[in-house]
């Protein structure tokens, strides 16, 4: 049908850890390089969450050196993402927290599940994290200065009808529904000659990505800086401890 579907299944909570990251820009680029693929629907295998966002064990307690190679394949996902040639759909199938979040962000569109229970937000202030340029510049054309402003400086996660009057998701369906949901705003999608969807889609979005690319490895020291700084490494190992104490 020319459409490919992705499902993440990376238990528990689908977290972003390094292999995941470069798991998923190999499958994309894979997808990008098959002439009959035009378009991906990205969804979950894994009930009540679409992914939890970066691998917090990634970001503590390591070198220096891992810290800029995860950093490196976060941006090199988003790259991927957010300037393919495909349509993208996300099917946001459970919570998205930060960098989950960023993952719907980066597609064209995005059908949530109708669950209050479920949540989508750039949340990294919470955690003592500020989110980079990048993930602001994709937030802020999604929803607009004034809510992205408020919502990252109060790391606010919205829950699925707030996300939809807010503008960060465009549809909300019934669970059962989603990939029903999903493929039919695909073929819609797909009706027009892709040439022209390319060429806008990505006059749309040239300045927000060559702007990255330009400050690359600025963007990975300053990650590298921030990361590494004792005050964040104790409210990550704070943050984790009480992530076990909720699991046991």
């Amino acid at each position: 049908t020319g459409i490919a579907m992705m499902k993440f299944k990376s238990p528990p909570v689908n977290s972003l850890s390094l292999d995941f990251l470069t798991e998923f820009s190999i499958s994309l680029e894979k997808l990008e390089n098959d002439r009959a693929c035009r378009g991906v629907i990205i969804t979950s295998a894994i009930p009540k969450i679409f992914s939890s966002g970066l691998d917090i064990t990634e970001m503590c307690g390591k070198s220096m050196e891992h810290y800029g190679e995860f950093w490196r394949a976060v941006q090199e996902l988003w790259l991927r993402l957010y300037g393919s040639n495909m349509v993208t759909v996300a099917a946001v199938n459970g919570s998205s927290p930060a960098g989950g979040c960023l993952v719907a962000l980066s597609c064209d569109y995005r059908i949530m599940a109708e669950n209050p229970k479920f949540s989508i937000g750039l949340n990294e202030a919470q955690l003592g994290i500020v989110a980079p340029f990048w993930f602001k510049d994709t937030f802020v054309n999604v929803v607009g200065q004034r809510i992205a402003e408020r919502s990252l400086q109060l790391g606010s996660l919205h829950p699925a009808p707030e996300a939809l009057k807010l503008g960060l998701v465009d549809e909300l369906v019934p669970e059962e529904k989603l990939l029903e949901k999903a493929s039919a705003v695909m073929a819609q999608w797909l009706a027009l000659p892709d040439h022209a969807r390319q060429l806008t889609k990505s006059m749309m979005r040239k300045a927000v990505l060559d702007r990255l690319v330009a400050h690359r490895e600025e963007d990975i020291k300053n990650f590298i800086n921030f990361i590494s700084k004792e005050s964040i490494q104790k409210s990550l190992r704070m943050y984790m401890e009480m992530l076990k104490k909720k699991k046991s």
